[in-house]
């Protein structure tokens, strides 16, 4: 009998993960029917948070990220951060805001910077921008640490008109 109820509650346990795990795949799914634009989805959040993917690093990058904030309709914020393995002579980013409508085919740049720090592990930027509504606005930053370097992006951020 105790053998029974054992089985009886360990299929019940599987049964419960299965229909678990269907459920979060079709959300998944879902979630990858979002309009996409070179590989930034195109959003109404608030922020997002890009990570270095084209990673060429080799022992002197450790890290790179880019980051978009909607403050207010027609403001956001962006910046991005390098980080090194060590203290480097020279490391670097290069911030650049773009924009794109819902039915562009590519993103148009609005903005760029650059900064370098030197005998440092880490520089970071960031600027407060006014920007026009109605588009879709991402960061890309490109950073460098001794020669080695990365890139990364957020995804698109819909601004309002103010």
């Amino acid at each position: 009998m105790q053998k029974r109820a054992i089985s009886t509650i360990c299929a019940f346990s599987m049964l419960i993960c299965l229909l678990l795990s269907t459920s979060t795949g079709m959300s998944a799914e879902a979630s990858d029917n979002r309009p996409m634009l070179d590989g930034s989805y195109l959003t109404n959040e608030t922020e997002s948070t890009g990570t270095d993917t084209k990673i060429t690093r080799g022992e002197n990058l450790q890290v790179g990220y880019s980051k978009i904030r909607k403050v207010k309709a027609g403001v956001i914020y962006a910046g991005g951060t390098t980080i090194g393995e060590h203290t480097c002579k020279s490391i670097q980013i290069t911030v650049i805001v773009e924009r794109a409508k819902w039915e562009d085919e590519e993103w148009e740049v609005v903005e760029t910077w650059h900064k370098e720090n030197t005998d440092a592990d880490l520089v970071s930027t960031s600027k407060k921008l006014e920007v026009e509504g109605d588009w879709y606005y991402r960061v890309k930053c490109i950073h460098s640490a001794d020669g080695d370097m990365s890139s990364s992006f957020t995804d698109g951020l819909y601004v309002e008109e103010p």
